[in-house]
């Protein structure tokens, strides 16, 4: 009997065990204590408590108002999100296991942090930034601190309660970076927000302009800008602006006009805005070629070119080369020249100005053809009494040539490109002025060529009257027919010659036989 109950007492033990087990495996667990609840950003809040022994989760639930937000989580610390800043929220746990939830833990009372300021950020200046932002809900005050991205230097922070404030004397062209956060009445931060701002380029210095003169084009360079990204050239005159855009330290401007002025400026750009433009340099381009030429042989020997005068011409130069191949060139600030020439040549001429930025382009050539040299070894033969051949030797730039025979009542005129010329019909006793001229398509005549005296042989005089002056006298007169010429009168009969001689119109033989017959002869003897 007493056997029987001890088995009956182990048996009892052994069940009471089991039921323990089972009661405990499918019972909630302990009521979790929360050890300490913070909020560090604005949107959530992060809770930790004493682990509870058979928990497997936990449940964290903000409550705020008649709204709540819930969370499981596997073990503390435990976080919940999607909270709104500035809130005070309850803040409860509870344990979880496969018997079911605990109880809520007993409460906290916590107060999201206040939200981040959101920035609006810009580079007014190379060396400035501009921080502004709108207002938080519950901030009493905000930090703003700056520092370049790069470690470098000193932060520089600010606190402020208005909503905006602009950072100076900061390196151009760098990368900064601005954090940013409220604060509540308390001085709790709130969350902090960064952004990266590069500040604006400085203006390009060192700016040199190199003009190709051939090409009416200049190359434009500067010293690379810290922080730039790009840059843009503007050549300006007047209205007229040319603009060129690179991401290199130079750039090549074209199409430039001659006798022009530009001025010339570089801009740096990067994404935080654009610098002042550089102090303009002065770039002025070659003048333009001379027009409105001209050339006047204003006297035989001499030429005179002159031209219109050109903006930004310095001064100019005149080039004239004669189809020998001799050149010349003349300098000068004005705007003639004059030249000498010889007749019976083509000259070409071309006239370039010049500045400092270099010559020209070429303008339009013009040649100047002088008139034909006037004929030399001048050779005048009678080969009649009335005709005479006229010969001479041909000269330079000679198409044609006119001979004229001026004298007396009449005048002679031959044409012909031969260089002889035979002129008859003339009349007896009288000086001719024979003048060769030579022609040319080009330029016309040689109007300044000398003339040549020629004189015909004299003429026969006509006897007008025989009259007796004596017993041995017979006087004799005629019809003079030439100027400054001696006369003899000749009578021949049988007891032989007898002469006398006047320069006048009559003359009287002595001393003749009587009773005698005689032929009267008048000769003109010589010719002064």
């Amino acid at each position: 009997m007493h056997g029987a109950k001890s088995k009956s007492l182990a048996f009892t033990g052994a069940l009471l065990g089991c039921l323990e087990m089972i009661f405990s495996a499918n019972t909630a667990p302990d009521i979790p204590v929360i050890d300490q609840a913070y909020s560090k950003l604005s949107n959530s809040i992060t809770v930790e408590w004493r682990a509870v022994p058979g928990a497997t989760n936990y449940m964290l639930t903000a409550q705020d108002g008649d709204s709540f937000v819930e969370t499981t989580v596997k073990n503390s610390p435990g976080t919940v999100t999607g909270l709104k800043p500035a809130t005070l929220y309850r803040i409860t746990v509870r344990s979880i296991n496969s018997g079911g939830k605990s109880q809520p833990s007993p409460f906290r009372n916590v107060k999201t942090v206040l939200a981040a300021p959101i920035l609006s950020v810009r580079s007014p200046s190379c060396d400035s930034i501009a921080v502004s932002w709108r207002a938080v809900h519950m901030a009493a005050g905000f930090s703003v601190s700056l520092m370049r991205s790069d470690g470098l230097g000193r932060v520089l922070k600010h606190n402020t309660t208005n909503t905006s404030l602009i950072f100076t004397n900061l390196d151009p062209g760098t990368l900064y970076t601005i954090k940013a956060y409220a604060w509540n009445a308390n001085g709790m931060p709130g969350d902090d927000f960064t952004y990266n701002q590069r500040t604006s380029p400085d203006a390009p210095v060192g700016v040199k302009v190199a003009f190709n003169s051939g090409a009416l084009r200049a190359v434009i360079s500067w010293m690379p800008t810290e922080g730039a990204l790009t840059y843009s050239v503007t050549v300006s005159s007047g209205l007229l602006k040319l603009r060129c855009n690179t991401s290199s330290a130079s750039c090549v401007v074209p199409s430039l006009q001659c006798s022009s002025e530009y001025d010339v400026s570089v801009t740096a750009h990067n994404d935080a805005g654009s610098s002042e433009p550089t102090d303009a340099v002065s770039l002025k381009t070659i003048p333009c070629a001379p027009v409105n030429i001209s050339i006047e042989e204003d006297e035989p020997g001499h030429l005179l070119v002159s031209w219109s005068s050109v903006s930004l011409g310095h001064y100019y130069v005149v080039f004239v080369k004669s189809d020998d191949g001799l050149e010349v060139h003349c300098n000068t600030s004005y705007t003639q020249c004059h030249f000498q020439s010889d007749c019976g040549f083509t000259y070409f001429i071309s006239v370039f100005a010049y500045n400092k930025a270099g010559q020209s382009p070429s303008g339009d050539v013009l040649n100047y053809t002088t008139a034909p040299c006037c004929p030399s070894d001048f050779r005048a033969v009678f080969v009649s009494s009335d005709t005479v051949r006229v010969t001479w030797a041909p000269v330079r730039g000679a198409d044609l040539y006119e001979t004229r025979a001026a004298g007396g009542s009449g005048a002679a005129l031959c044409r012909d490109t031969a260089t002889a010329c035979s002129l008859s019909a003339l009349q007896c006793g009288t000086r001719y002025n024979i003048t060769v001229y030579s022609f040319s398509e080009a330029r016309g005549s040689s109007a300044s060529c000398a003339p040549h005296y020629v004189a015909t042989a004299p003429c026969s005089p006509e006897i007008k009257n025989i009259s007796k002056e004596g017993v041995a006298v017979i006087s004799v007169q005629w019809q003079p027919n030439n100027e400054e010429a001696m006369y003899v009168v000749t009578a021949r009969g049988e007891a032989g010659l007898w002469h006398c001689t006047s320069t006048r119109n009559s003359c009287s033989l002595m001393d003749l036989p009587c009773g005698s017959a005689f032929s009267l002869l008048v000769a003109l003897m010589t010719w002064y």
